[in-house]
């Protein structure tokens, strides 16, 4: 193992990224973008990591004004998971997927699974709570194959309420508010929760206060289209 902060772990990397990444995703103007861009600069400089800086520019976080968020569950069919050219969808995951989830696993479960999950707690090895934490605000999650927003968290309630059901449950766990029902559904016999293109994303397993769609992560961690 390397002594050199130049050296460090793609993992470690990829966690600082996404937690500078996302916790500049309430600038509105490009003042205030490059006063955030140069803020990471300078505290990835002192990490030795200022070669990889220019990949923060290329990154577009999503506001919540990107995506009509919550509403009436919508229901769907069957058809929707009918075969595709790629298990239930027309296509693999993304190459690329957020918080170092295995690209693997991800394929599995969203494209060639209709009843199993990722394991519980599997969030929990992620830096998905770092980056949740470090946003201004919600954050969007992307489905792995399509990049379409599928989920914007946390809404109408705290990171900490959010963070402490998805740890008591395992698994990412939304509600109503924070689902983008333009592109998932809930199968009427099941309540497998899918997107639109067939992807397999978890379930609607409700409780006492309402539906709630527990969700893999590996699913949800695809960037932008």
């Amino acid at each position: 193992t390397s002594n050199s902060s130049s050296n460090l772990s793609s993992t470690t990397t990829s966690r600082i990224l996404l937690a500078f990444d996302l916790a500049s995703s309430s600038s509105s103007s490009s003042s205030e973008n490059e006063t955030s861009l140069q803020s990471r600069r300078s505290a990835l400089q002192s990490l030795g990591l200022l070669g990889i800086a220019p990949l923060l520019a290329s990154v577009a976080p999503a506001s919540a004004e990107d995506v009509k968020v919550g509403g009436k569950i919508r229901l769907g069919d069957e058809s929707i998971m009918d075969q595709k050219d790629h298990g239930t969808s027309a296509v693999p995951v993304q190459e690329n997927l957020r918080y170092g989830v295995s690209r693997k696993l991800a394929d599995k479960i969203s494209n060639y699974n209709r009843r199993f999950a990722e394991l519980g707690g599997y969030f929990q090895e992620t830096p998905l709570e770092e980056v949740v934490r470090a946003a201004n605000g919600p954050v969007t999650f992307y489905d792995s194959n399509s990049g379409k927003p599928l989920f914007q968290a946390p809404i109408n309630r705290s990171v900490d309420e959010f963070i402490e059901e998805s740890k008591v449950h395992g698994w990412p766990s939304f509600r109503d508010d924070e689902v983008v029902w333009d592109n998932v559904r809930v199968l009427k016999n099941s309540g497998e929760t899918v997107s639109v293109d067939g992807t397999h994303l978890g379930h609607n397993l409700p409780d006492k206060r309402g539906n709630r769609y527990c969700i893999n992560l590996v699913s949800v961690a695809g960037s932008p289209a």
